[in-house]
C-alpha cells in the first residue's frame, strides 16, 4: 500500500486521490463543473463511448486534456482479446488528446450483464499481455485478495476492488477482503464501484485505500456539482483521519477528564 503524500501510479505522480468517471451526466455542462469541483487529476473514459451516438458529440473535445490525465477504459468487453484491442485503441485515443506518454488503462473485463462482474481469469489474462506491450495496468476486479495479488505480481500499477456491484451505490459490503488487499499490496489500492456518499468515499480511504474512483454516484446525483465537491472533502476527510490514527474501540467508557490530581 502506498502511504507518500502523493498517490504514485505508473511511475507518475498526482495530488488528488479521487478518479472521476465521464458517464451518465444530464449534459456536458454538468460533467465538466463536476470534474472541476472533484479537483480530481484522472479521469476515465470508456473507450468504446467516445462518441455519442445520440448527438455526434465527441468526448475528447469537451475536456481539457491539459488539465485532466486520461485513463482510458475497456467497459464493454467481454474477454481478453477484446479487452487488448481496445486497450490498444485507447492509448491512441490518449495520444490524440495530446497525452503522448500515456500509457494508462483501466482494465474491464465483464461478460455478466445482469450482475456486471468482472471475470477473473480473462482479466489476469489481458493484464499480463497489456503489460508486456507497456500498459500501466489499472485491473476492476471483485475484491479477492489472491487474485489482487496475482494481479500485482504480474505488474499491474494498482488493484481495483470494487466496493459493491457498479451504480449499486451499496458503499462497502465486504470490509475483511478489502482490508486484506489493503494490507498486503505493494501497489496502490484504488476502491472502484459501489459508493454511493461522502461518508463511504471517506470510510474507504479510513480503511487505508490510497484513493477511490466514482461515477455514478456524483453524475446521478440531483446536482452533479454540489455531489462531486462533497465527495472530494470526503475523500480528504478520510485520507487525514487514516494517517492521524482512529482510537481503539472499547468495549467500556473512558472518562475524557482526568481523575487524579484533582484541585478545587
Amino acid at each position: 500500500m502506498e502511504n507518500s503524500s502523493s498517490l504514485v501510479i505508473g511511475g507518475k505522480q498526482f495530488s488528488s486521490r479521487l478518479m472521476v468517471g465521464t458517464g451518465k451526466y444530464k449534459s456536458n455542462k454538468d460533467m465538466v463543473e463536476s470534474l472541476s469541483n472533484s479537483e480530481t487529476e484522472i479521469i476515465t473514459v470508456a473507450v468504446r463511448r467516445i462518441k455519442n451516438n445520440q448527438t455526434g458529440e465527441n468526448l475528447l473535445e469537451k475536456i481539457n486534456w491539459k488539465k485532466y490525465w486520461m485513463l482510458p477504459n475497456t467497459a464493454g468487453c467481454v474477454n481478453a482479446d477484446e479487452a487488448i484491442r481496445i486497450a490498444i485503441l485507447g492509448r491512441e485515443l490518449a495520444k490524440l488528446s495530446g497525452q503522448e506518454e500515456n500509457n494508462f488503462v483501466k482494465l474491464e473485463v465483464i461478460p455478466d450483464k445482469k450482475y456486471l462482474l468482472p471475470d477473473p481469469i480473462e482479466t489476469l489474462i489481458a493484464a499480463e499481455v497489456l503489460i508486456k506491450k507497456g500498459f500501466a495496468v489499472l485491473p476492476y476486479i471483485s475484491a479477492d485478495p489472491i487474485l489482487a495479488k496475482r494481479l500485482e505480481e504480474v505488474g499491474c500499477s494498482t488493484v481495483m476492488p470494487l466496493g459493491s456491484p457498479i451504480g449499486s451505490g451499496q458503499g462497502l459490503l465486504n470490509f475483511s477482503n478489502i482490508l486484506i488487499i489493503i494490507e498486503n499490496a505493494k501497489v496502490p489500492v484504488i476502491i472502484d464501484a459501489g459508493i454511493g456518499a461522502p461518508s463511504e468515499a471517506a470510510q474507504a480511504m479510513e480503511l487505508g485505500a490510497d484513493g477511490v474512483l466514482i461515477n455514478s454516484a456524483i453524475a446521478l446525483a440531483k446536482n452533479p456539482p454540489l455531489m462531486a465537491q462533497a465527495i472530494n472533502y470526503g475523500v480528504k476527510a478520510g485520507r487525514q483521519a487514516f494517517l492521524a490514527g482512529r482510537i481503539k474501540k472499547q468495549n467500556f467508557a473512558i472518562s475524557s477528564s482526568p481523575e487524579e490530581n484533582i484541585s478545587i
